[in-house]
């Protein structure tokens, strides 16, 4: 038989905090997350070259913030920030979607980009497994 050991850091978290990276630079955020922020409605993104760090931290509307979208059919209170501008300029590995906790420093969202991740496959198709592309069971 061909087990594999099941990664709970792949599952949804539930109620604990969650940015995703997505490929292409989309940062999706879970309600937990978002609420750390206040529920922020436009943001500036902060980075920390030195110790590889994002920040994001609540903003009025100027020329430097972003704009997060609310998904209206998400149960789970999904919020996403377009920012792949962002991710290309700092050098952000894109190639396959990440997911961090965040933490709070100072009103700060914090994503720790040198922390613990776990890598985030869609739920759209099924992944293919090493032989011969065929679906995982």
């Amino acid at each position: 038989m061909a087990f594999e050991v099941f990664n709970k850091r792949v599952a949804p978290l539930g109620k604990e905090p969650s940015v995703t990276i997505q490929k292409r630079g989309i940062f999706s955020f879970n309600g937990a997350a978002h609420k750390l922020i206040d529920n922020a409605e436009t943001v500036e993104l902060l980075f920390d070259r030195e110790n590889n760090i994002i920040g994001i931290r609540p903003a009025t509307a100027s020329p430097n913030a972003y704009q997060i979208r609310t998904q209206p059919k998400s149960r789970t209170g999904l919020t996403l920030l377009s920012a792949s501008a962002f991710t290309q300029y700092y050098g952000i590995d894109t190639s396959v979607s990440r997911r961090w906790r965040p933490t709070l420093k100072d009103g700060i969202l914090c994503i720790d980009l040198n922390g613990d991740s776990a890598e985030v496959h869609g739920n759209r198709k099924p992944a293919a497994s090493s032989k011969e592309g065929s679906p995982t069971p």
